[in-house]
């Protein structure tokens, strides 16, 4: 184990007193790393998808490239994997054999430190963080990101000596700190001379979507969790969405893309919301021995933590304002499975080994598809007697672009789910066309609707995990994710129109052959009018892609934030709501062919500016017929209606009572 901070900085600072620079880094990683040469590295027994991945990134090494990308679940071994590559990885010259890991949480940076001194007793491992300062001649430097930048401490490592720079948690590479590190070691482009970059994450992907590739040119290796559970390597999962039924729609998005934490804390944190998470926690889980459960802020964990209590359950918290002691006690105390729930905001969405967690209560609403994921991740690993883990999803309003359980999976976000399992995932995501009314949503038996004031406590129930993953996209589910009006013109083709261009989403097969989807986001813009001009657009231009709908659906956002001028695209623009004009009605009734008998116009009072535009965008885009589907609907409502009239009908005439009949 690493010596603690205050103890191994002074020994740092002793040694660069009395030795010279390039020795004193040995004199140091003898008193850190006292084993002997002799002593071998441990042989770690690695997984085989972990040893695939590694033979990922030397076959792209071998290639010539250089920055690299690896995409692992949480509790994949993500450290295991990239500590394993330190001996596995070539140095471009004799002189570098160097490696730096670097990390932006404490937690990261001692979590990898004691991974490398497991694997490898015979290097000098060194670490820069805080008040401990490296000599930046190593064999092993791990670094926090904050640290590195601060003052002049990046000066003294010399790019030309370093073969690899590892870096953890590597959604957040494009931050000004890790960037600043990056053009040190000549990573800011590709560069034959400069040494490989590899970054790990559970989630790669930012909710701007398009900005990591500044720092990453390819993704190497995937794995998700669905994979992961299927092949037994994480735990299982069960999911339940909850209605709370708090109102967001005055939540404001922060700089991150995501709801404003004081504006989201004031809509969720109140009486009703918190005992309805509550009570729904003692429905779906009070059995469960280790619940953690996210929070807004500091007065929402409060707030719930004494709800809790009030509820006869023995609730804890952990915040950033908890002491180092205090925390410490309580987090061994709920990994021994002393008390059922612990509380957080903010502290264990990342770099966080608690395998005893077997239930996921988010009590906190995001936009964020990459939060989602790690506070879901938290309850993945594997762990002696456990089952699987229970995710209570609680679920508020979804015209804000909320991002819950079911959009993971690519379903409406207004979808609840009770128990719902993983089983057989990637089957079922080949199955697209499946009938919505297949299965029935139900409460599950024996189990009534909570009532908590004036609120009904609603679940719904799933007999099997193919409920869950039945692809029901769509321009609702789009919209949920994305604050544009995007249109839908075929079942996986989005078309976002307005004064100087057209973006188009669509899902492509990929171009390696695979069976997996890939959305490609294409961009044209018009050109002006010319003598013998055959057409008035561009060429199409692919300008992102991924390999799921959220995060090309974000690539394009960010994409048409500069293009575009919001007024024209926001779908919470004022106009949108406005009568349709003159001229869009004039349009689109001439496009229905209002002239047969059962055809009515459409006036001013059927539909907006805003659904008229859509609909004329569809019409302009390849679904001429798809924009009557609002009349279509209104006609199918009044049929069944009709329907239900006439069975009460009937049932009244077969129902037999005591007194006097109608004439």
């Amino acid at each position: 184990m690493l010596s603690p901070p205050r103890w191994l900085n002074r020994i740092t600072r002793s040694a660069r007193c009395v030795l010279h620079p390039r020795t004193a880094h040995r004199t140091l990683a003898s008193v850190v790393n006292p084993s002997p040469p002799a002593v071998r590295e441990e042989a770690i027994r690695l997984r085989e998808y972990q040893e695939q991945c590694i033979q990922s990134v030397l076959s792209y090494l071998s290639k010539g490239h250089k920055r690299l990308g690896i995409s692992l679940a949480t509790g994949s071994g993500k450290t295991v994997i990239f500590t394993q590559l330190i001996d596995r990885v070539s140095p471009p010259s004799r002189d570098a054999q160097q490696t730096l890991i670097l990390a932006h949480r404490r937690e990261l940076v001692e979590q990898a430190a004691r991974h490398c001194e497991r694997a490898y007793p015979s290097k000098s491992i060194e670490i820069e963080m805080g008040e401990t300062r490296a000599t930046g001649a190593a064999d092993i430097t791990i670094a926090s990101v904050r640290s590195m930048v601060s003052a002049d401490r990046l000066s003294k490592y010399r790019p030309d000596r370093f073969k690899l720079v590892l870096v953890d948690e590597a959604h957040h590479i494009v931050a000004p700190g890790y960037l600043q590190v990056l053009e040190h070691f000549g990573l800011d482009t590709i560069r034959d001379t400069c040494p490989a970059l590899v970054g790990v994450s559970a989630t790669f992907s930012r909710f701007d979507g398009l900005r990591l590739g500044s720092a990453i040119d390819h993704i190497v290796y995937h794995k998700d969790y669905v994979d992961m559970i299927g092949e037994k390597w994480l735990s299982d999962v069960m999911f339940t969405t909850v209605k709370s039924k708090a109102d967001l729609s005055k939540v404001r998005s922060g700089q991150d893309g995501d709801f404003q934490t004081g504006q989201l804390s004031e809509a969720v944190n109140n009486e009703i919301t918190n005992d309805i998470t509550v009570k729904a926690w003692l429905s779906e889980a009070a059995d469960r021995h280790s619940t953690l459960v996210f929070c807004v802020d500091l007065a929402h964990v409060d707030s719930l933590t004494s709800t809790f209590r009030r509820h006869g359950i023995d609730a804890q918290y952990i915040t950033g304002a908890t002491k180092k002691r205090v925390r410490g006690e309580r987090l061994e105390a709920f990994k021994k499975r002393e008390f059922p729930v612990l509380l957080n905001c903010g502290v264990f969405t990342e770099g966080t080994d608690m395998p005893n967690i077997d239930c996921v209560l988010l009590a906190r609403p995001t936009k964020s598809r990459n939060l989602l994921v790690q506070m879901i991740g938290r309850g993945m690993r594997l762990y002696p007697d456990k089952k699987d883990c229970h995710v209570i999803d609680m679920v508020a309003s979804l015209e804000t672009g909320i991002v819950t359980v079911p959009t993971l999976f690519g379903l409406d976000p207004s979808e609840m789910v009770k128990g719902a399992r993983l089983d057989d995932m990637k089957d079922l995501k080949n199955q697209p066309n499946k009938e919505a009314g297949a299965s029935v949503s139900q409460l599950a038996p024996g189990l009534r609707p909570d009532i908590t004031g004036d609120h009904r406590l609603d679940f719904t129930h799933y007999d099997s995990v193919h409920d869950l993953i039945e692809d029901t996209s769509g321009e609702r589910h789009v919209r949920a994710m994305s604050p544009n009006a995007w249109v839908q013109v075929d079942s996986q083709k989005y078309i976002l129109a307005a004064k100087g261009g057209v973006l188009t989403l669509e899902s492509r097969l990929s171009p390696s052959g695979g069976s997996e989807p890939q959305f490609a986001v294409v961009w044209k813009h018009s050109l002006p009018m010319m003598e013998g001009s055959k057409s008035p657009w561009s060429r199409p231009r692919v300008v992102a892609t991924a390999s799921t709908l959220s995060d090309a659906l974000h690539a394009a956002d960010t994409f048409a934030s500069n293009k575009f001028d919001r007024n024209f695209i926001a779908t919470s623009t004022s106009w949108r709501k406005t009568p349709a004009s003159e001229g869009q009605l004039t349009f689109l009734n001439r496009m229905r062919d209002v002239s047969e008998d059962d055809v009515e116009p459409l006036t001013t009072n059927d539909i907006t500016k805003g659904q008229a535009g859509d609909m004329i965008t569809k019409i302009k885009f390849g679904a001429r017929g798809r924009f009557d589907a609002l009349q279509v609907k209104t006609r199918k409502v009044e049929r069944e209606m009709e329907k239900q009239r006439k069975i009460t009908e009937m049932r009244e005439r077969e129902t037999v009572r005591v007194g006097p009949l109608k004439a």
